[in-house]
Formats: C-alpha cells, sequence, structure tokens
C-alpha cells in the first residue's frame, strides 16, 4: 500500500532508455531499477575494456585526476537524486513519503470470487499471504504469484524445478496476462497508474477490487469465514481491536516504513530521525516482548503479521541494503526468537522465498546498488537456522494456541 496511516503495497520501479523512470508495481510500500546492459553481456564487456584502455592511456596506473573525479561524482549524485526523487517521493528535508493507496476494499460490494496477486519480495504482500494460509483460504481465493523481470516490472513467469513447500513466481492464473500492468488496465476505464501489489481482484466484475494491503488483511481475517477452513481463528478480535490499533500507529511509520524512510532518505537529516525512530521502537518492542509471548499478550492478531514481514526481512535486507546498521535483529534476544515463534507457526515457512526476496531488492534497487550484486545470504536467514525452537510457547497461558486452532 501506500497509506501513511496503516499499510501499504510494495512499490517496483525499473529504468527504461534514457532518463524517464516508471513505476510498475504497499511501501509500498509497494522501487526497482535493471540495467539494461545485462541484457548484452558482450556489448558491456567490450565497452567496459574499451574505458580501461582509454583510462591506462590517459593516466597509466595512477589514480584519475581530481578534477575528473569531482566531475564524475557531482554528475553521478546529480542523476542520484533524480532517480530516487521517482523512486522514493520525499519532502522537503529529504524524508521519504509512501504514496497513498488508490483502490480501498467495500466489502458489502465484494464478490465471493476473488483472485490475489503478489509479489515475494513484497512485505506488504507477503502479510496478506500470511493471513490467507493461517485462515485456510487457499482455495477460495488462489493466488497469482507476480515476479521481478527483466525490465523491473511485475511479471508472471513459470519458474522451473518449482519448490512445493515454499511460494515461487507463478503465471498469471486467472487472466493470463504478461505482466500485473496489464492485469490493472483489464477493469472497467482502464488504469495507467502504478501497477502494485498486493492487490485484489473481482473476478466476476474484472475490477481492482483492493490494492492496500491492511484492508485485505482484515477482510481475509474476517469477511471469508464461509469460506475459509479455519474460520474460529481470529487474529483482530473485538477486545483487542484497541491496542492492535495502537502497536499499528507504532509500528507502521517507525519500523513497517522506518526501514524505507532510512533507505530512501535523501538527506543525512532525514536518515537520522529515520534511523533513530526505528531503534528506539525496535528497543520497545523487544523490552515489551520480554514479558509477552505476542504484542497483545498470548495470541496472535494482525499487528504480529504486520511487524513479522518487516523482521523477516530485516538481517537479510534492511540492515545492509537500507543502511539499518545500529544492530541486527539476531542482536535482540526477544524480538528474533518472537520472530522465529511466528515463521514456526504451520504455512508461515512456505510464504517466505528468501532468494527472490534478496534478489527483489539487491538486483532490481539500481540506485541504492548500482552493480546489482546479491550478497551471501546470511547463515542465520536461512530456514533451517530459523527454524530453532524458540522456547516463546512457555511464556503463553494457552500455549501454542495458533498452532492448536489450525
Amino acid at each position: 500500500m501506500h497509506c501513511i496511516s496503516l499499510p501499504s503495497s510494495h512499490l517496483l520501479l525499473h529504468s527504461p532508455p534514457k532518463t524517464t523512470l516508471k513505476l510498475a508495481c504497499h511501501v509500498s510500500p509497494r522501487m526497482f531499477f535493471n540495467d539494461s546492459a545485462t541484457n548484452n553481456n558482450s556489448g558491456s564487456t567490450n565497452g567496459f575494456s574499451l574505458i580501461k584502455n582509454v583510462s591506462k592511456l590517459l593516466w597509466g596506473a595512477s589514480l584519475p585526476p581530481g578534477i575528473l573525479i569531482s566531475t564524475v561524482r557531482t554528475a553521478w549524485t546529480s542523476t542520484w537524486q533524480i532517480m530516487m526523487s521517482q523512486l522514493a517521493p520525499s519532502d522537503p528535508s529529504g524524508a521519504y513519503t509512501r504514496p497513498f493507496s488508490k483502490f480501498r476494499l467495500n466489502p458489502a460490494a465484494a464478490t465471493t470470487k476473488l483472485h490475489l496477486y503478489v509479489g515475494l519480495p513484497c512485505p506488504w504482500a507477503h502479510r496478506t499471504l500470511i493471513v490467507r494460509a493461517l485462515k485456510g483460504l487457499e482455495e477460495a481465493v488462489p493466488v497469482s504469484v507476480a515476479g521481478h523481470g527483466l525490465d523491473g516490472s511485475w511479471e508472471f513467469k513459470d519458474v522451473p524445478g518449482k519448490d512445493n513447500d515454499i511460494l515461487v513466481p507463478t503465471m498469471d492464473r486467472v487472466n493470463r496476462c504478461r505482466n500485473l500492468k496489464e492485469v490493472y488496465r483489464l477493469r472497467k476505464g482502464g488504469y495507467d497508474g502504478r501497477a502494485t501489489v498486493p492487490m485484489l481482484w473481482d473476478v466476476e466484475k474484472k475490477e481492482v477490487a483492493c490494492n492496500e494491503s491492511y484492508d485485505i488483511i482484515e477482510f481475509f481475517n474476517s469477511g471469508l469465514n464461509e469460506l475459509a477452513q479455519h474460520p474460529g481463528l481470529d487474529l483482530s478480535p473485538v477486545e483487542l481491536k484497541e491496542e492492535i490499533e495502537e502497536w499499528n500507529r507504532v509500528i507502521y511509520p517507525n519500523v513497517n516504513n522506518g526501514v524505507y524512510r532510512c533507505g530512501f532518505a535523501q538527506s543525512q537529516e532525514a536518515y537520522d530521525v529515520a534511523v533513530s525512530g526505528l531503534f528506539s521502537t525496535l528497543d520497545r518492542i523487544d523490552d515489551h516482548l520480554g514479558s509477552s509471548r505476542y504484542l497483545c499478550g498470548d495470541r496472535l492478531t494482525l499487528a504480529d503479521i504486520c511487524l513479522f514481514t518487516t523482521l523477516i526481512r530485516f538481517d537479510l535486507v534492511y540492515n545492509v541494503l537500507f543502511k539499518c546498521t545500529k544492530k541486527k535483529l539476531l542482536e535482540y534476544t526477544n524480538l528474533h526468537a518472537y520472530m522465529r515463534d511466528i515463521f514456526q507457526i504451520p504455512k508461515v515457512a512456505a510464504t517466505c522465498n528468501f532468494l527472490e526476496i534478496m534478489d527483489g531488492y539487491y538486483r532490481m534497487l539500481f540506485p541504492l546498488n548500482p552493480g546489482s550484486i546479491r550478497p551471501v545470504m546470511p547463515s542465520v536467514c536461512e530456514h533451517k537456522f530459523l527454524s530453532r525452537p524458540s522456547k516463546r510457547e512457555s511464556m503463553s497461558s494457552v500455549g501454542k494456541r495458533v498452532q492448536h486452532v489450525l
């Protein structure tokens, strides 16, 4: 989504020829660029060799002259600012401001024949996958999983060697479109705006029902119980709604969107404010979780799921790429165990495709990682490590409540 108050969807950007940048995707929020040179490796190699030979001829083995370094640095900074202004809109201080979601859900108008579109790198889409799985809505709400295309857009593809234990990109299973932009354009009157995930599609009306992640997870939690395999699981009980909303008001701006405010900051001042808010909030949550299994006590809620999709990406992506470097999540005893506790709930791990997540950030976020080099996955982020017992069930007076419901 791109809401400022509550959640969002993931934003996928690409870099077409020349300098024009187009949106193709919550923050959100839901953001990716692609170097077209990768489509012509031989040409790229020859071009690099020519530059290398010319540089040797001009100044031998020494560094380029200072005036050249200064000129290139100025040019790159200006180009970076242009790209970042379209990748991540900012306010006058350089602070990232997430765009709003266009399509909000009207539960009364929605049909029961729905289809969910997601992208695996996106934390906003990830939360919809988790609630869909926990509620047992896989058959009631089929899903199409878009992957990042060579041009940076969300596109559909058949992935060879599929792993039945984890979600992977797929073809468009309902509209047979090549990319998500085409799906949005199928709606009555067409659509030329941002093609974001998650997106809930009304199959009967051929219309975008919603592209705001929090609307979707609330709807999945309580709006389709007659179709759910686990209608008794309530992730937003009436007696906890106020507490859930209080946690969302803290977590969304400072953590969910906070990591993006760090990574997309366009000034030192904006970054300093964002990183301070992020880690002071993580410190507060870690302290709270020292005496509470979940955010709202013994029960897993939507607030936990919204926090989890950021935490599961923290050491994998945000700590490095988004400069959230003050601490790794692993250094937070309670937060890391809490994340593992949720990861080990049946069906949750299957929604976590770490290679797709890493590719979606490191290889496609060109302004933040111009070389598009994906680092090795930290060993603490592998499924084997995350499956180690968290021992947090002992903190709950009802034991493994969620597992029992499922």
